[in-house]
Order: structure tokens, then C-alpha cells, then sequence
């Protein structure tokens, strides 16, 4: 706070602004129509966006970059793939040179792409219609670090999988499995899945500074 004005409330409120105005819409009552982002990443967690969506907390610009080149003109359209059935929509943050590339933020310079970004790589290289891509990853220090991937016919067949089975869970109105992973704690619906209730009664510093006294 400075004075009477609350600039983090400011800063906050315009990144999730910006969030909104980028973020995919998606149309929670179209069950026909899948965004690759819902099935790349944990689909529970893309389901409850759809049936019942809390706010998730944005980090900083990094998480905005792809959003932001397809704003300034440098990014593309969306594309679309029929999945006998179910439509699967796409959208690279930018095609240069024949390749396909991606912008994901990190808070240090990885070893390794994550798996999610190079499900989401794959696929957009099938709908694109190119054979190679590039992720490139953005640290809060300006450190990045890059990863280039070939179209491969195994991994866009396990992202089809999961785009049949996503669209049956949503026209079923049914909660995707739990898909555990290191994403979990910063997830808005952790509570949802791992703590369904309270156990235990809550202690007190009191109480907790009283047990090493004899």
C-alpha cells in the first residue's frame, strides 16, 4: 500500500484482465468441441474450468507471452481437427521458418521440455500441417531455453485417445481421473481433490510451544 491506493490490488487486477482477454474461450455446454490446452494438461482440472470454474491466480507476463505475440500480430490463427465426431482446436503462438513454436514460462532454465508442452507441440504440428517445432522456454531472469521436436504419429495418437475420452467425460457430466503431478499445489481446485474435509482439530501456537515445555 502507498498511501490509499493498493498498487499490488492494480497490478493484479490488470494481469488477470489481460489473462481473460487472451485465455481460449471456450463454450462449456459444447461437448463437441475440445481445446487442446483441456486435454494436454490434467482434464480434471479442465473439466471443473468448464462445470463449476474458480479463478486461478496469474504469476506475471511470462504466463501471458504466447497470448501476447498472437495480440501484436506475430501469432496465428486457430486451426481445427475432426476427430470423428469431435472437433479439436488448436492455436500455435507462432509458425516460423515451416516450424511451429511455442512460448511456455519457467521459474528456472529446464534440462528437459515438460510433457504437456510437447503433447501440445505434437498435436499442433498434425493440425498445422508441418513436421517440426520448437518450444522455447522464458525464465523470470530473461534466461530461455529451447527444445525442437519432430511430428510424431504414437504421441498424436495418445492425444487423440485422450480427446475421445475427454469429450465422453463432459457429455456424461462426468469428473475426469485424478492425474497427480507437481502441478497439483498451485492448482485452484487442489482442495477438490485431496482434502475433502478437515481432519483433526486445528492447534494453537500456544499449544504447539507448550509441547517442548516439561
Amino acid at each position: 500500500m502507498m498511501g490509499d491506493r493498493d498498487f499490488r490490488g492494480l497490478i493484479r487486477g490488470a494481469l488477470d484482465s489481460i489473462g481473460r482477454e487472451l485465455d481460449a474461450k471456450v463454450d462449456a455446454s459444447d461437448s463437441k468441441t475440445v481445446h487442446l490446452h483441456e486435454v494436454t494438461r490434467c482434464m480434471r482440472r479442465s473439466y471443473y474450468d468448464r462445470a463449476d470454474p474458480l479463478d486461478a491466480e496469474r504469476g506475471g507476463f511470462n504466463e501471458l507471452l504466447g497470448g501476447l505475440l498472437q495480440k501484436l500480430g506475430y501469432g496465428t490463427e486457430p486451426a481445427e481437427y475432426d476427430m470423428g465426431g469431435t472437433t479439436l482446436r488448436a492455436r500455435a503462438d507462432m509458425i516460423a521458418d515451416d516450424a511451429v513454436i511455442l512460448f511456455r514460462s519457467s521459474s528456472e532454465v529446464l534440462q528437459d521440455p515438460r510433457a504437456e508442452d510437447l503433447l501440445y507441440l505434437n498435436a499442433c504440428l498434425w493440425i498445422y500441417g508441418k513436421s517440426d517445432g520448437v518450444i522455447v522456454y522464458v525464465a523470470g531472469d530473461r534466461k530461455e531455453a529451447s527444445f525442437s521436436a519432430t511430428r510424431d504419429k504414437k504421441i498424436f495418437e495418445e492425444t487423440a485417445r485422450r480427446v475421445r475420452v475427454y469429450a465422453d467425460l463432459l457429455a456424461g457430466s462426468k469428473v475426469p481421473i485424478l492425474e497427480p503431478s507437481d502441478q497439483c499445489s498451485g492448482c485452484q481446485y487442489y482442495q477438490r481433490c485431496y482434502m475433502k474435509e478437515r481432519v483433526g482439530r486445528a492447534v494453537t501456537l500456544k499449544e504447539l510451544v507448550g509441547m517442548g515445555e516439561k
